[in-house]
């Protein structure tokens, strides 16, 4: 069956109008060619839908049953049409986000609050998960961009931007390490440590800076989340390596932080997505906001 939207269309406008001429003027098409796309669709449907006199045209009985479907469709794809433009403005949309719970509680946050004050229709899923598990939302394209720590080397995925985090040592007030000149890793050897999971990015930087330095870390313990972290300092099993920027470092008033001098406890930051995907509009202007607030362009 050789159908389609434009003969669909004309006979709507036919039977709206009651004229040949006022449904060509509407479409604006010559009365010739409006003539032939209802000849068309009649010849589809193998069927009359027009009875024709030299004063008046009207729908055949078949024509008046259809005349309700036929609108509906148009009323449908009229939708459609209206809503891929309103996507296409990045008036509505969704962006989903895989990101380290650090960004996402402080910059991530901040900057899609900035950006729905523009763009109100468009709405956020963030999925706050460790490093790893960015990386596999983002190859599975179950997200349409991730927020990853450390450096992405991965053919099936894009660097967008890139920045970076250094890293803090967090410990209880008073505790001696506050009375340092500074904090080296030398120091962090002689404390017992609460580590982040060996599958997180700041793990990944912290053993590697141990590793270079020939030293071994005294691990008290392990944790998946920051704040978890944070209850075994506050606990007193001992300090832990956190960025400097978490805000689980600021939820805790009887904590303290202090920058590692060292410019191996320094995490880098990316904002990635899958290689070869073309972003949504809404998803594309958001990372222009994001890479102006919080990560370099890539060099």
């Amino acid at each position: 069956m050789d159908l389609n939207l434009r003969q669909v269309r004309a006979f709507v406008s036919v039977v709206q109008a009651g004229s040949f001429t006022r449904a060509a003027a509407l479409l604006n098409l010559s009365q010739p060619a409006l003539t032939v796309q209802i000849q068309r669709l009649e010849e589809s449907l193998d069927a009359r839908l027009l009875d024709r006199t030299s004063r008046t045209v009207a729908p055949t009985r078949l024509g008046r049953d259809l005349l309700p479907i036929f609108q509906r469709v148009l009323r449908d794809l009229d939708k459609v049409v209206l809503d891929a433009r309103d996507l296409a403005a990045h008036r509505h949309g969704v962006v989903r986000v895989a990101t380290l719970p650090s960004f996402a509680a402080a910059a991530l946050a901040e900057a899609i609050a900035l950006y729905r004050q523009d763009h109100p229709g468009v709405t956020f899923v963030i999925k706050d998960v460790i490093a790893q598990r960015v990386l596999d939302l983002v190859r599975a394209e179950d997200v349409d961009v991730g927020i990853v720590g450390g450096d992405v080397r991965d053919p099936d995925l894009t660097v967008l931007h890139r920045t970076s985090d250094a890293l803090h040592v967090v410990y209880p007030q008073g505790h001696p390490v506050g009375t340092l000149p500074k904090v080296t890793i030398d120091t962090l050897a002689e404390f017992p440590l609460v580590l982040m999971d060996p599958a997180t990015s700041v793990r990944a930087v912290v053993d590697l800076a141990f590793i270079g330095a020939g030293r071994l870390p005294m691990i008290a313990c392990e944790a998946t989340y920051m704040m978890t972290a944070i209850g075994m300092v506050r606990a007193g099993l001992g300090l832990t390596i956190l960025p400097g920027s978490a805000r689980e470092i600021q939820a805790e008033p009887g904590l303290r932080s202090r920058l590692i001098d060292d410019p191996q406890f320094e995490r880098p930051i990316c904002l990635i997505k899958k290689a070869g995907r073309t972003m949504p509009k809404a998803v594309e202007t958001f990372c222009a906001l994001l890479s102006t607030l919080a990560v370099r362009p890539v060099s």
